[in-house]
Protein backbone atom coordinates (compact mmCIF):
# COMPACT_ATOMS: atom_id res chain seq x y z
CA UNK A 1 0.00 0.00 0.00
CA UNK A 2 1.14 3.97 -0.41
CA UNK A 3 -0.44 4.38 2.70
CA UNK A 4 -2.25 3.55 5.72
CA UNK A 5 -6.17 2.49 5.33
CA UNK A 6 -8.84 4.68 5.46
CA UNK A 7 -11.80 3.67 7.59
CA UNK A 8 -15.78 4.82 7.29
CA UNK A 9 -18.68 3.11 7.78
CA UNK A 10 -18.58 2.99 11.58
CA UNK A 11 -14.97 1.17 10.55
CA UNK A 12 -16.91 -1.44 8.78
CA UNK A 13 -15.52 -0.72 5.53
CA UNK A 14 -11.61 0.17 4.94
CA UNK A 15 -9.93 1.69 1.87
CA UNK A 16 -6.74 0.93 0.76
CA UNK A 17 -4.53 2.51 -2.34
CA UNK A 18 -2.21 0.70 -4.13
CA UNK A 19 1.35 1.37 -4.65
CA UNK A 20 2.09 3.21 -7.82
CA UNK A 21 5.04 0.03 -9.08
CA UNK A 22 2.73 -2.53 -8.99
CA UNK A 23 3.72 -5.42 -11.95
CA UNK A 24 1.62 -5.71 -15.18
CA UNK A 25 -0.46 -8.26 -16.04
CA UNK A 26 -0.63 -9.63 -12.78
CA UNK A 27 -3.68 -10.50 -10.27
CA UNK A 28 -2.93 -8.74 -6.52
CA UNK A 29 -5.14 -9.97 -3.77
CA UNK A 30 -5.15 -8.80 0.34
CA UNK A 31 -4.27 -10.31 3.27
CA UNK A 32 -4.36 -9.18 7.12
CA UNK A 33 -2.15 -10.71 9.30
CA UNK A 34 -2.23 -11.57 12.64
CA UNK A 35 -0.26 -8.04 14.00
CA UNK A 36 -3.82 -6.48 13.15
CA UNK A 37 -5.48 -5.67 16.50
CA UNK A 38 -9.44 -4.35 16.79
CA UNK A 39 -10.53 -1.39 18.79
CA UNK A 40 -9.77 -3.59 22.33
CA UNK A 41 -6.14 -4.34 21.29
CA UNK A 42 -7.12 -7.99 20.46
CA UNK A 43 -4.94 -9.39 17.82
CA UNK A 44 -6.67 -11.74 14.81
CA UNK A 45 -6.00 -15.33 16.09
CA UNK A 46 -4.76 -16.07 12.32
CA UNK A 47 -4.55 -13.96 9.11
CA UNK A 48 -6.79 -13.83 6.36
CA UNK A 49 -6.44 -13.51 2.42
CA UNK A 50 -9.08 -12.42 -0.02
CA UNK A 51 -9.86 -15.24 -2.25
CA UNK A 52 -10.48 -12.81 -5.06
CA UNK A 53 -8.40 -10.10 -6.23
CA UNK A 54 -7.35 -7.82 -9.08
CA UNK A 55 -5.54 -7.76 -11.98
CA UNK A 56 -3.09 -5.33 -13.32
CA UNK A 57 -3.94 -4.05 -17.39
CA UNK A 58 -1.54 -2.01 -19.24
CA UNK A 59 -1.91 1.99 -19.45
CA UNK A 60 -0.15 4.80 -21.78
CA UNK A 61 1.78 7.07 -19.53
CA UNK A 62 2.88 10.53 -20.70
CA UNK A 63 6.10 11.47 -19.29
CA UNK A 64 7.67 14.99 -18.03
CA UNK A 65 8.81 15.72 -21.75
CA UNK A 66 5.35 14.94 -22.81
CA UNK A 67 6.16 12.08 -24.83
CA UNK A 68 3.26 9.36 -24.29
CA UNK A 69 5.14 5.48 -23.78
CA UNK A 70 2.71 2.63 -24.60
CA UNK A 71 3.45 -0.76 -23.35
CA UNK A 72 1.61 -3.25 -25.26
CA UNK A 73 0.24 -5.41 -22.17
CA UNK A 74 -3.04 -5.80 -23.55
CA UNK A 75 -6.21 -7.56 -22.81
CA UNK A 76 -6.15 -10.12 -24.93
CA UNK A 77 -9.02 -12.40 -23.59
CA UNK A 78 -12.82 -11.81 -22.45
CA UNK A 79 -15.34 -14.35 -21.22
CA UNK A 80 -18.91 -14.36 -20.25
CA UNK A 81 -20.24 -16.07 -17.43
CA UNK A 82 -23.40 -18.25 -16.79
CA UNK A 83 -24.50 -15.47 -13.99
CA UNK A 84 -24.14 -12.48 -15.95
CA UNK A 85 -20.52 -11.28 -15.78
CA UNK A 86 -17.38 -10.03 -17.99
CA UNK A 87 -14.07 -11.31 -17.13
CA UNK A 88 -11.25 -9.94 -18.81
CA UNK A 89 -7.64 -11.35 -18.98
CA UNK A 90 -3.77 -10.22 -20.02
CA UNK A 91 -2.76 -14.24 -20.32
CA UNK A 92 -6.03 -16.64 -20.54
CA UNK A 93 -5.71 -17.94 -17.45
CA UNK A 94 -5.92 -14.73 -14.56
CA UNK A 95 -9.10 -12.91 -15.08
CA UNK A 96 -10.29 -9.75 -13.54
CA UNK A 97 -14.31 -9.05 -13.04
CA UNK A 98 -15.62 -6.02 -15.16
CA UNK A 99 -17.40 -2.92 -12.87
CA UNK A 100 -20.32 -3.11 -15.52
CA UNK A 101 -23.61 -3.82 -15.66
CA UNK A 102 -24.58 -7.17 -15.34
CA UNK A 103 -25.87 -9.10 -17.84
CA UNK A 104 -27.82 -11.86 -14.97
CA UNK A 105 -27.60 -14.74 -17.12
CA UNK A 106 -25.88 -15.91 -20.10
CA UNK A 107 -23.23 -14.02 -21.61
CA UNK A 108 -22.02 -14.81 -24.91
CA UNK A 109 -18.72 -12.84 -26.04
CA UNK A 110 -17.17 -12.15 -29.58
CA UNK A 111 -13.95 -9.85 -30.90
CA UNK A 112 -14.67 -8.49 -34.66
CA UNK A 113 -14.45 -5.06 -36.18
CA UNK A 114 -11.96 -3.90 -33.94
CA UNK A 115 -14.41 -4.49 -30.76
CA UNK A 116 -15.92 -7.07 -28.25
CA UNK A 117 -19.81 -7.80 -27.88
CA UNK A 118 -21.50 -9.29 -25.38
CA UNK A 119 -25.20 -10.20 -25.41
CA UNK A 120 -27.09 -11.75 -23.08
CA UNK A 121 -30.09 -11.45 -20.94
CA UNK A 122 -33.49 -8.96 -21.34
CA UNK A 123 -31.93 -8.03 -24.74
CA UNK A 124 -28.52 -7.03 -23.21
CA UNK A 125 -25.81 -5.77 -25.36
CA UNK A 126 -22.73 -4.61 -24.35
CA UNK A 127 -19.69 -3.15 -26.52
CA UNK A 128 -16.35 -2.31 -25.39
CA UNK A 129 -13.26 -1.10 -27.85
CA UNK A 130 -10.31 -2.74 -24.81
CA UNK A 131 -12.29 -5.26 -22.84
CA UNK A 132 -12.36 -2.84 -19.74
CA UNK A 133 -14.84 -0.06 -20.14
CA UNK A 134 -18.11 -1.57 -21.83
CA UNK A 135 -20.79 0.78 -22.96
CA UNK A 136 -24.50 -0.46 -22.43
CA UNK A 137 -26.55 -0.77 -26.00
CA UNK A 138 -30.47 -0.18 -26.68
CA UNK A 139 -32.81 -3.09 -27.90
CA UNK A 140 -36.37 -3.23 -28.17
CA UNK A 141 -36.91 -6.86 -26.95
CA UNK A 142 -36.75 -8.36 -22.95
CA UNK A 143 -35.80 -11.76 -24.52
CA UNK A 144 -32.58 -13.16 -24.11
CA UNK A 145 -29.84 -13.37 -26.60
CA UNK A 146 -27.54 -16.70 -26.76
CA UNK A 147 -25.64 -16.59 -29.74
CA UNK A 148 -23.53 -13.49 -31.44
CA UNK A 149 -21.16 -12.89 -34.53
CA UNK A 150 -19.93 -10.45 -37.52
CA UNK A 151 -19.79 -11.08 -41.12
CA UNK A 152 -21.18 -9.29 -44.05
CA UNK A 153 -20.34 -5.71 -42.41
CA UNK A 154 -22.45 -6.06 -39.92
CA UNK A 155 -23.48 -7.84 -36.45
CA UNK A 156 -26.29 -10.22 -36.04
CA UNK A 157 -27.37 -11.45 -32.48
CA UNK A 158 -29.54 -13.95 -32.16
CA UNK A 159 -32.04 -16.09 -29.37
CA UNK A 160 -34.77 -16.82 -27.51
CA UNK A 161 -38.20 -17.19 -29.69
CA UNK A 162 -36.33 -16.91 -32.72
CA UNK A 163 -35.23 -12.91 -31.96
CA UNK A 164 -32.50 -11.35 -34.32
CA UNK A 165 -31.13 -8.26 -34.17
CA UNK A 166 -28.66 -6.82 -36.77
CA UNK A 167 -26.07 -3.95 -36.36
CA UNK A 168 -23.70 -2.30 -38.59
CA UNK A 169 -21.43 -0.14 -36.10
CA UNK A 170 -22.47 -2.35 -32.97
CA UNK A 171 -24.00 0.77 -31.30
CA UNK A 172 -27.44 1.08 -33.22
CA UNK A 173 -29.25 -2.74 -33.32
CA UNK A 174 -32.41 -3.05 -35.52
CA UNK A 175 -34.94 -6.43 -35.18
CA UNK A 176 -34.88 -8.70 -38.21
CA UNK A 177 -36.95 -11.61 -39.08
CA UNK A 178 -36.52 -15.17 -38.83
CA UNK A 179 -39.74 -17.47 -39.80
CA UNK A 180 -39.04 -19.65 -36.30
CA UNK A 181 -39.74 -19.37 -32.85
CA UNK A 182 -37.31 -21.48 -31.39
CA UNK A 183 -34.61 -20.89 -28.95
CA UNK A 184 -31.44 -20.16 -31.00
CA UNK A 185 -28.41 -21.02 -29.24
CA UNK A 186 -25.16 -19.81 -31.55
CA UNK A 187 -24.68 -18.27 -34.74
CA UNK A 188 -21.62 -18.29 -37.36
CA UNK A 189 -20.76 -16.64 -40.56
CA UNK A 190 -18.03 -18.19 -43.19
CA UNK A 191 -18.61 -18.42 -47.11
CA UNK A 192 -21.15 -15.37 -47.41
CA UNK A 193 -23.44 -16.96 -45.59
CA UNK A 194 -24.87 -16.88 -41.90
CA UNK A 195 -25.59 -20.45 -39.98
CA UNK A 196 -27.93 -20.55 -37.01
CA UNK A 197 -28.26 -23.59 -34.65
CA UNK A 198 -30.64 -24.23 -31.99
CA UNK A 199 -33.68 -26.17 -30.37
CA UNK A 200 -35.10 -29.41 -32.09
CA UNK A 201 -32.48 -29.84 -34.88
CA UNK A 202 -32.92 -25.95 -36.00
CA UNK A 203 -30.50 -24.81 -38.42
CA UNK A 204 -31.74 -21.38 -41.06
CA UNK A 205 -29.52 -19.72 -42.86
CA UNK A 206 -28.78 -16.45 -44.75
CA UNK A 207 -26.96 -14.30 -47.35
CA UNK A 208 -27.33 -10.81 -45.65
CA UNK A 209 -28.44 -11.49 -41.97
CA UNK A 210 -32.28 -10.23 -42.57
CA UNK A 211 -34.11 -12.98 -44.38
CA UNK A 212 -33.34 -16.20 -43.75
CA UNK A 213 -34.31 -19.54 -44.67
CA UNK A 214 -35.05 -22.88 -42.76
CA UNK A 215 -32.41 -26.06 -43.91
CA UNK A 216 -33.42 -29.83 -42.79
CA UNK A 217 -30.67 -30.79 -40.41
CA UNK A 218 -31.79 -34.56 -40.04
CA UNK A 219 -31.99 -34.57 -36.12
CA UNK A 220 -34.06 -33.48 -33.64
CA UNK A 221 -32.19 -32.45 -30.43
CA UNK A 222 -30.84 -28.97 -29.77
CA UNK A 223 -27.69 -28.48 -31.56
CA UNK A 224 -25.61 -26.42 -29.07
CA UNK A 225 -23.04 -24.37 -31.48
CA UNK A 226 -22.05 -24.14 -34.64
CA UNK A 227 -18.74 -22.96 -36.30
CA UNK A 228 -17.17 -22.25 -39.91
CA UNK A 229 -13.78 -23.25 -41.61
CA UNK A 230 -11.63 -24.72 -44.13
CA UNK A 231 -15.07 -24.79 -46.84
CA UNK A 232 -17.18 -26.60 -43.86
CA UNK A 233 -20.09 -25.79 -41.28
CA UNK A 234 -19.52 -27.83 -38.25
CA UNK A 235 -22.54 -27.81 -35.57
CA UNK A 236 -22.37 -30.21 -32.91
CA UNK A 237 -24.69 -31.29 -30.12
CA UNK A 238 -25.74 -33.45 -27.13
CA UNK A 239 -24.35 -37.23 -27.15
CA UNK A 240 -21.28 -37.03 -29.13
CA UNK A 241 -23.75 -35.01 -32.44
CA UNK A 242 -21.09 -33.43 -34.90
CA UNK A 243 -23.00 -32.65 -38.37
CA UNK A 244 -21.31 -30.80 -41.23
CA UNK A 245 -22.18 -28.87 -44.33
CA UNK A 246 -19.92 -28.15 -47.38
CA UNK A 247 -22.61 -26.43 -49.39
CA UNK A 248 -23.76 -23.63 -47.19
CA UNK A 249 -25.74 -25.20 -44.61
CA UNK A 250 -28.52 -26.48 -46.64
CA UNK A 251 -27.49 -30.40 -46.34
CA UNK A 252 -25.78 -31.76 -43.20
CA UNK A 253 -24.32 -34.96 -42.74
CA UNK A 254 -23.55 -37.03 -39.49
CA UNK A 255 -19.73 -37.61 -38.63
CA UNK A 256 -18.40 -40.09 -36.07
CA UNK A 257 -16.92 -38.39 -33.26
CA UNK A 258 -16.57 -41.85 -31.07
CA UNK A 259 -18.12 -40.43 -27.92
CA UNK A 260 -21.46 -40.16 -26.34
CA UNK A 261 -20.95 -37.24 -24.15
CA UNK A 262 -22.36 -34.05 -24.66
CA UNK A 263 -20.70 -31.65 -27.24
CA UNK A 264 -21.43 -28.04 -25.84
CA UNK A 265 -19.23 -25.82 -27.96
CA UNK A 266 -16.81 -25.90 -31.21
CA UNK A 267 -14.52 -23.46 -32.65
CA UNK A 268 -12.65 -23.43 -35.96
CA UNK A 269 -9.15 -21.48 -34.44
CA UNK A 270 -5.70 -21.66 -35.72
CA UNK A 271 -6.27 -24.05 -38.88
CA UNK A 272 -8.42 -26.37 -36.07
CA UNK A 273 -11.70 -27.49 -35.33
CA UNK A 274 -11.91 -27.55 -31.63
CA UNK A 275 -14.87 -29.16 -29.83
CA UNK A 276 -15.06 -29.13 -26.17
CA UNK A 277 -18.00 -30.49 -23.98
CA UNK A 278 -18.88 -32.28 -20.86
CA UNK A 279 -16.21 -33.94 -18.43
CA UNK A 280 -13.88 -32.23 -19.39
CA UNK A 281 -14.30 -33.16 -23.47
CA UNK A 282 -11.80 -31.44 -26.05
CA UNK A 283 -11.59 -33.17 -29.85
CA UNK A 284 -9.95 -31.90 -31.95
CA UNK A 285 -9.81 -32.04 -35.70
CA UNK A 286 -8.32 -30.59 -39.49
CA UNK A 287 -10.98 -30.85 -41.53
CA UNK A 288 -14.53 -31.79 -39.34
CA UNK A 289 -15.00 -34.94 -40.30
CA UNK A 290 -12.28 -37.27 -38.36
CA UNK A 291 -12.19 -35.81 -34.74
CA UNK A 292 -9.76 -36.91 -31.98
CA UNK A 293 -9.88 -37.21 -28.25
CA UNK A 294 -7.48 -35.25 -26.51
CA UNK A 295 -6.72 -35.33 -23.03
CA UNK A 296 -7.32 -32.83 -20.61
CA UNK A 297 -6.74 -32.71 -15.95
CA UNK A 298 -10.34 -31.91 -15.77
CA UNK A 299 -13.54 -33.55 -15.33
CA UNK A 300 -15.29 -30.22 -15.18
CA UNK A 301 -18.10 -29.35 -18.18
CA UNK A 302 -16.37 -27.15 -20.98
CA UNK A 303 -18.35 -24.92 -22.69
CA UNK A 304 -16.47 -22.71 -24.99
CA UNK A 305 -12.76 -22.60 -26.62
CA UNK A 306 -10.83 -19.91 -28.37
CA UNK A 307 -7.22 -19.27 -29.60
CA UNK A 308 -5.15 -15.73 -29.09
CA UNK A 309 -1.75 -14.80 -27.42
CA UNK A 310 -0.31 -18.16 -29.26
CA UNK A 311 -2.33 -20.66 -27.22
CA UNK A 312 -6.15 -22.25 -27.42
CA UNK A 313 -8.05 -21.57 -24.28
CA UNK A 314 -10.69 -23.22 -23.36
CA UNK A 315 -13.26 -22.43 -20.22
CA UNK A 316 -16.10 -23.31 -18.01
CA UNK A 317 -17.62 -25.12 -14.97
CA UNK A 318 -16.55 -24.01 -11.82
CA UNK A 319 -14.36 -21.02 -13.44
CA UNK A 320 -11.96 -24.17 -15.24
CA UNK A 321 -9.92 -22.38 -17.49
CA UNK A 322 -7.60 -24.94 -19.58
CA UNK A 323 -4.60 -24.21 -22.22
CA UNK A 324 -2.75 -25.52 -24.58
CA UNK A 325 0.20 -24.48 -27.17
CA UNK A 326 -0.60 -26.78 -29.82
CA UNK A 327 -4.45 -27.85 -29.33
CA UNK A 328 -2.94 -31.51 -28.85
CA UNK A 329 -1.58 -31.05 -25.01
CA UNK A 330 -3.84 -29.57 -22.22
CA UNK A 331 -3.41 -28.07 -18.87
CA UNK A 332 -5.16 -26.08 -16.46
CA UNK A 333 -6.55 -24.47 -13.63
CA UNK A 334 -9.44 -23.30 -11.87
CA UNK A 335 -10.57 -19.53 -11.65
CA UNK A 336 -9.25 -18.28 -8.56
CA UNK A 337 -10.74 -14.94 -8.84
CA UNK A 338 -14.63 -16.47 -9.95
CA UNK A 339 -15.90 -19.38 -9.42
CA UNK A 340 -18.93 -18.90 -11.70
CA UNK A 341 -19.95 -21.13 -14.97
CA UNK A 342 -17.58 -19.56 -17.76
CA UNK A 343 -20.16 -19.93 -20.33
CA UNK A 344 -18.23 -18.50 -23.54
CA UNK A 345 -14.28 -16.58 -24.28
CA UNK A 346 -13.02 -15.11 -27.27
CA UNK A 347 -9.96 -13.48 -28.41
CA UNK A 348 -8.02 -10.74 -30.49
Amino acid sequence: MSSSPTSSNSDKTFTITPKYNLSQATVYRMRITTGTKDSYGNSLTSQWTTSSGFQTVADNTTTTDNTTTTDNTTINFVAGTRDGLILSSVDGTNWTSMDIINLQWYVEVIYANSKFVAVGFLGNILTSSDGISWDNRTTSTSDFFYGVTYGNSKFVTVGSGGKNYYSSDGTTWTAGTINNTSYLYAITYGNSKFVVVGDSGTIITSSDGTSWDNSTSGTSVALQDVTYGNSTFVAVGPGGLILTSSDNGITWTSRTSGIVKNIMGVQYVNSTFVAVGRGGLILTSSDGTTWTSRTTYTTSDLYDVTYGNSKFVAVGQYGTTVTSSDGITWTGTSNILNQSDFNSITSK
